[in-house]
């Protein structure tokens, strides 16, 4: 008996200690699928938030530019001129837009103080700037007359306005608004008296026209924001409508891939156009080594540069990426190969 009684205290204790033994491995198995639910989960949040882009449409710099060749129009010297230019610049600053002082942007490399400058000069000015680089120039002219009377003066004054993209030259529209039917000026009133009266009006209609123009380009670049937008939800496996406009805000860059192959360059190709973005493209010159494309797409320089340096190391080629305003370089980087070595036994 008490041998018997020993035994199954034994036995009590195996399984008392196998029992032990499961639950602190249940709990353990508890707790690792604790942590594995968690870290999937984090996994989860951490991947939307990854997969999940900020895309934002690059703002453009604006440069607001005078012209004045035509005679007829008021001289950039002109006090009337300045409270112009600053009646653009402040409607075109208060809707979110850079705008930059065109003396403070070309102080170092440009003659000061020149009137009645052709528009070749300033579109010249404009590309030649490239700290900050200079996206879009708004051009405007100020033109006024004034009629003698033997009792009054009659003065009118107009402003024309137009947005031009620096890089394409393609115009995004204009603006020309004057005072309705003019005002009175006093019989007397002369130089001094005159230029004050004609800086009075024409100031009021640069904030109409600098008003529109800003709508315009915001218009633009909203366009912009949206169609990157609708990118972003495709790429994630939503639908949108077929019928979504998504040209607007365009960027035209040149991409010029040089010592390249054909095979090489149809490889390239394949990758352009399903870069984010993408609106259309066409081959402005193809030769041997060389081919240029006009690329039309609302993605961004920096991530453009980005995309561009990414495609030469997934396709493990050597090159490198050159860019000047909305013009990119690709250079192949050539390799020395070798040269063959004969077999002294072939001979």
């Amino acid at each position: 008996m008490q041998r018997l009684k020993v035994q199954r205290s034994r036995v009590q204790r195996s399984m008392i200690q196998r029992l032990m033994i499961q639950k602190s491995r249940v709990q353990e198995l508890i707790k690792s699928n604790i942590w594995r639910v968690c870290t999937f989960v984090s996994l989860i949040v951490v991947g939307f938030v990854v997969t999940t882009p900020l895309h934002a449409a690059d703002r453009p710099n604006i440069l607001i530019m005078g012209e004045d060749a035509d005679k007829g129009t008021i001289a950039r010297d002109s006090q009337v001129f300045r409270r112009v230019l600053n009646a653009l610049s402040n409607q075109l600053h208060d809707v979110g837009f850079d705008v930059f002082d065109e003396t403070a942007v070309t102080l170092e490399n440009f003659v000061q103080g020149r009137v009645r400058r052709t528009d070749a000069e300033l579109i010249d000015i404009a590309k030649s700037i490239r700290r900050p680089p200079i996206d879009v120039v708004v051009l405007f002219s100020i033109y006024s007359s004034t009629y003698q009377h033997s009792y009054t003066k009659k003065v009118k004054a107009r402003i024309e306005g137009r947005l031009l993209n620096v890089q394409t030259g393609q115009r995004l529209g204009n603006v020309e608004l004057d005072y309705p039917e003019g005002w009175n000026a006093p019989k007397q009133c002369h130089r001094d008296c005159l230029l004050r009266s004609i800086g009075d009006h024409s100031k009021i209609i640069a904030n109409d026209v600098g008003s529109m123009l800003a709508e315009k380009l915001s218009w633009m670049v909203n366009q912009s924001d949206s169609s990157v937008s609708q990118d972003v939800i495709a790429s994630q496996g939503a639908v949108t409508s077929p019928g979504a406009d998504t040209s607007h805000g365009i960027t035209a860059y040149q991409l010029i891939f040089d010592d390249f192959t054909q095979p090489e360059v149809m490889e390239f190709e394949e990758y352009l156009v399903i870069f984010s973005g993408y609106q259309s493209h066409r081959i402005t010159y193809g030769g041997a080594t060389r081919t240029e494309y006009w690329y039309k797409s609302n993605i961004g320089n920096a991530k453009l540069s980005r995309n561009l340096n990414k495609l030469l190391e997934t396709l493990n080629i050597s090159g490198l990426v050159q860019i000047s305003g909305n013009t990119y370089t690709i250079k192949k980087i050539s390799l020395r190969h070798s040269k063959p070595v004969r077999n002294p036994r072939d001979w």
